[in-house]
């Protein structure tokens, strides 16, 4: 066993250790990653040749988190790993996005990924692990690559940039991106920040990849000492003279139709199919079939040549826009009566209809993943179905591209909800048309849902898409992109944000050699961009409305000591159960530190009332000299047992009902009625409640205040003198036996 391994050391002091030929020794390529705790095995398979009919690039990459990596059990009634959580998918997205534009154009074998942590800990962060695991697998592989790449994390700490900073510093970050590279370029950018600027976050950039560039030459080292060579491989036949006719003969009118600046893309997509099919058309009969596949790929050349060269030389755009302009926007918010808050946002042929749902902590979402578990209370749900484009095919569930779509819109969104705000919030986007930049519409469309739902947000963000059309001489900065852009372009860079500052980012860059020169231009262009369509935001709805929708839930919140919280549930959830079925309203308690945090809610104001008095009253403290209205629980033989505050009982003794004297409790009280009471006394031993009704009525008449029972004049009595000295009355057992203590009373 020819086992190698390689080291990385971070500034920090941390080492990362890149592992081959111990494990997995038939996949083409597999490397053990650790640091600290954590262990990532990446392995990577690719077929030994390619389908007849494939011209694409068949990469599926999986990241998976066992449970046992944290010495957990899985959820569910099968307690195993099931389906991909979806913070597996962005996972597996990020590292996907990465090595996908690395791979030969002309490789089309069929190549599986697959990147598990089989050991964490709980301050290592692994996703930021998972990029570098898996190319270093391709680099040891004889998969051709043209690598390698690492991912890194950069964060701002304390005003300070991190590389791959453990999760209790992440917490209090205020910027968090992820960024890919290989040696020499930027390849992907993803992340969150709370309102940095453009340079802060350039300089982000710019910070990771000199991290990236270390791990890079790590990968070298280690490819370079298990010496595998690439394989040779023939995914394509190709067909030169064809590849020239069809330049010769389509490049002048595929240059034509985009010269048509057509809006419509439906009606751009029928024109420059034409060209092909006249092409086809002008083919031997017997040969369209055999060439259709290559016709297809070398037309496709041409068009996105010729759009390229009309961007570049003319500052022409397919739509006729030029290349800062925005697609004309019209938007609405409330158009939805039902929802607690909705909004369309339109921009061009991009159109997303937003909800939004306010809850309470029962509907925050629960998240039990491997290594980490938790509760989200702000949700953001995005929905591509197929009618947005025109197609005719069936809706078959939430795909990867969904689930990274609005993972981003919640990023950029999030920090903009009100601090400690009490409420549970779920916005769902549905994309109702598509042409680019959807992910941006759900941004825009999600700001006017919140305000039109009364949600007091920080303020409001919207968000663009940016293209980069570039020969190594020109370039052009395209601002909100289309999708023929996108799929054309070089780059596809999305950038959101408030008016103070950049809040989220996702950028793909598909060229070599980008200067940051043209990454710091499109970022300057982004924002004008993003002002723009804040002042039409604005426009439309100037500031959250004042008020929640009248069918919203109305929430109050309560804070009470932590002993008080067993009383307000009761005995087997009694007690609460009974508020909120009298009550109507929903009521969770969480306990935070010392403290019960009771949440009440309801769709009316009357519920919330009854709800929070009952518990006011159960919460409160009994206080000595406080007078109470009580009710009679109990009757013994020396008083009665009065129940004067919720969960609360205190003994009325016989002596302290009234000031005559009571033979039996039951002739002045009996179970079920009310009565004032005065807490007089709690027991410093025990804590029992001492109750008068005695103190609260009037004094009959004659009675002097030192004692309470009626006496007659002492001079009637005659003075104790008049009675003679002692020794004159005699022994005392004169006067015969005392009786005995309990026939006196």
């Amino acid at each position: 066993m020819n086992v190698i391994e390689k080291s990385i050391t971070l500034k920090d002091g941390r080492v990362i250790t890149l592992e081959t030929g111990k494990l997995a020794k038939q996949a083409d390529g597999a490397v053990m990653l650790k640091m600290g705790n954590t262990m990532l095995l990446a392995t990577v398979v690719s077929a030994q040749d390619a389908g007849p009919d494939v011209d694409f690039m068949p990469l599926s990459v999986d990241y998976k988190e066992k449970f046992a990596s944290l010495g957990r059990f899985p959820g569910g009634f099968t307690r195993r790993e099931g389906r991909t959580s979806d913070y597996e998918i962005l996972v597996s997205r990020l590292i996907d996005r990465a090595l996908r534009p690395l791979f030969p154009d002309d490789y089309h074998a069929e190549t599986f990924v697959q990147v598990t942590l089989y050991s964490g800990d709980a301050e290592t962060m692994p996703d930021c692990l998972a990029g570098l695991a898996a190319s270093a697998a391709i680099a040891v592989s004889d998969i051709p690559f043209h690598g390698p790449i690492s991912e890194v994390r950069v964060a701002r700490v304390d005003g300070e940039l991190v590389i791959n900073p453990t999760r209790s510093q992440l917490a209090t970050a205020d910027l968090d991106i992820m960024v890919a590279a290989t040696y020499e370029n930027i390849m992907m950018v993803e992340g969150e920040m709370n309102e940095v600027s453009e340079k802060e976050m350039l300089e982000a950039i710019i910070f990771a990849h000199e991290a990236i560039k270390d791990h890079c030459r790590v990968q070298e080292e280690l490819a370079a000492a298990v010496g595998k060579e690439k394989r040779v491989y023939s995914h394509e036949v190709n067909d030169e003279e064809l590849r020239k006719d069809i330049w010769a003969k389509c490049y002048d009118k595929a240059y034509a139709m985009a010269r048509q600046c057509n809006a419509d893309k439906h009606l751009r997509e029928r024109l420059f199919t034409q060209v092909k099919d006249e092409y086809l058309e002008s083919l031997p009969e017997e040969e369209r079939e055999a060439k259709k596949m290559l016709v297809g790929r070398y037309y496709h050349d041409v068009e996105k040549e010729a759009v390229r060269r009309m961007i570049l030389d003319e500052g022409l755009r397919l739509d006729g826009r030029t290349t800062d302009q925005i697609r004309p926007i019209w938007c609405e918010a409330g158009p939805l009566p039902g929802p607690h808050g909705s909004s369309v946002f339109t921009r061009g042929e991009t159109q997303a209809l937003a909800t939004v749902t306010l809850g309470t902590k029962l509907d925050e979402k629960i998240i039990d993943e491997a290594t980490e578990q938790g509760k989200e209370k702000f949700l953001l749900h995005y929905n591509f179905p197929p009618f947005s484009t025109g197609e005719a095919k069936p809706s078959r569930g939430v795909g990867r591209r969904e689930i990274g779509h609005g993972n981003l819109a919640h990023r950029a969104l999030k920090r903009m909800l009100p601090d400690g705000y009490p409420y549970s919030v779920r916005i769902v986007s549905d994309i109702l048309e598509s042409n680019g930049s959807s992910s941006m519409a759900t941004v825009c469309a999600g700001t006017l849902a919140l305000m039109d739902a009364g949600i007091p947000i920080k303020k409001p963000v919207t968000g663009i898409a940016m293209g980069l059309i570039t020969d190594n001489e020109k370039y052009a900065v395209l601002s909100d992109i289309l999708g023929d852009e996108d799929h054309l372009g070089d780059m596809d860079f999305k950038v959101t944000g408030t008016v103070d500052g950049i809040t989220a980012t996702q950028m793909d860059i598909k060229v070599d050699g980008l200067p940051y020169e043209i990454l710091e231009k499109a970022l300057e262009q982004a924002k004008q961009g993003r002002l723009h369509i804040m002042n039409i935001i604005k426009e439309t709805l100037p500031e959250p409305r004042p008020e929640l929708k009248p069918h919203a839930p109305r929430m109050v919140t309560l804070t009470v000591d932590k002993d008080q919280i067993g009383a307000i549930i009761g005995p087997g959830g009694k007690i609460i159960q009974d508020i909120q079925e009298k009550s109507g309203a929903v009521i969770v308690i969480e306990e935070v530190g010392n403290q019960g945090i009771v949440d009440i809610s309801a769709s009316n104001a009357e519920a919330i009332e009854l709800a929070v008095a009952r518990i006011k009253a159960i919460a409160s403290k009994p206080e000595v000299g406080e007078v109470y209205e009580g009710v009679v629980k109990t009757i013994t033989a020396f008083g009665a047992f009065v129940e004067f505050m919720p969960g609360k009982d205190g003994l009325l003794h016989v002596s302290e009902i009234d000031h005559k004297r009571i033979e039996k409790v039951e002739d002045a009280l009996k179970e079920g009625d009310k009565v004032r009471v005065k807490l007089i006394d709690i027991d410093p031993k025990t804590g029992k409640f001492k109750l008068s009704r005695k103190v609260l009525l009037p004094k009959p008449e004659g009675m002097e205040q030192q004692n309470d029972r009626p006496r007659g004049d002492r001079q009637d009595r005659g003075d104790r003198q008049d009675r003679g000295p002692r020794q004159d009355r005699g022994p005392r057992h004169d006067r015969g036996p005392r009786p005995e203590r309990r026939d006196r009373e």
